[in-house]
């Protein structure tokens, strides 16, 4: 068969055109999992209501801006992509699925890498760039849009389209303290499940207002968004089940 193959290109050479070579597929990578392998608890719709003012849409313009320039994809086994420098910075984390991927020192090198050695399917990529390697939330720059692999095994860009509805349980929670993504928690930030909502989605919240993804958390999977109220504000939620739309 072999033969046959190499038989019929040569007669397309010879009579004028060239054969294509056949499109490679993608491998077939494994399914994304959650992060957290424990038990999650069944989380009924109970009810509630929000904090009576709609939260604005956060702002995280004064920030070192995302990396830009992303491109690769398949290499071999692993998932590998550069990316430009963002002046001022002096590191950057890689991100999937909201779990840390890679952090990368920028020592003057022409050319920025990241990979990732266990991929999985449809995983979605981001980074961003610090301006000082201390990790400290001022020091943490803009998250990039999220980045997937094609069917043609390279990377590129992809988004939740803007008015996307996406019925959901939304629960709240009134932590303190640094985001997983690393922003300061606070009214407009909310976890999300990572494979399915990608940080920096900004979406509406029936009686929350505006929210702006940036966690993740043990019990937050699948169709369940947590979104951040103030103290007895957060219990007064309750479980609602919602049509979130992203803006």
């Amino acid at each position: 068969m072999r033969s046959s193959v190499l038989l019929a290109a040569a007669l397309m050479i010879i009579s004028g055109t060239v054969a294509a070579a056949p499109a490679m597929a993608a491998p077939a990578y494994p399914a994304c999992q959650h992060f957290y392998t424990g038990p999650i608890p069944d989380r009924p719709v109970t009810g509630g209501h929000g904090p009576g003012t709609l939260v604005p849409p956060v702002n995280v313009s004064g920030r070192l801006p995302a990396p830009s320039g992303v491109s690769g994809g398949i290499s071999g086994s692993t998932v590998t992509f550069t990316f430009k420098r963002v002046a001022g910075a002096v590191a950057y984390r890689a991100f999937r699925n909201g779990q840390a991927l890679q952090w990368i020192s920028d020592w003057g090198q022409p050319t920025l890498t990241v990979t990732d050695s266990n991929p999985c399917q449809n995983a979605n990529y981001q980074l961003y760039a610090m301006s000082d390697a201390s990790g400290s939330e001022p020091s943490i720059g803009q998250i990039s849009t999220s980045y997937r692999v094609g069917t043609d095994g390279k990377l590129a860009p992809w988004s939740l389209p803007k008015g996307t509805v996406l019925n959901y349980r939304v629960t709240s929670y009134n932590d303190t303290g640094q985001t997983a993504l690393g922003y300061l928690a606070g009214s407009g930030f909310c976890a999300v499940d990572a494979r399915n909502i990608p940080w920096g989605t900004r979406f509406a919240v029936p009686g929350y207002g505006n929210c702006y993804a940036a966690d993740i958390g043990s019990w937050i999977k699948d169709d369940i968004v947590d979104v951040w109220l103030p103290g007895n504000q957060a219990d007064n939620w309750g479980i609602q089940r919602l049509n979130l739309v992203v803006s």
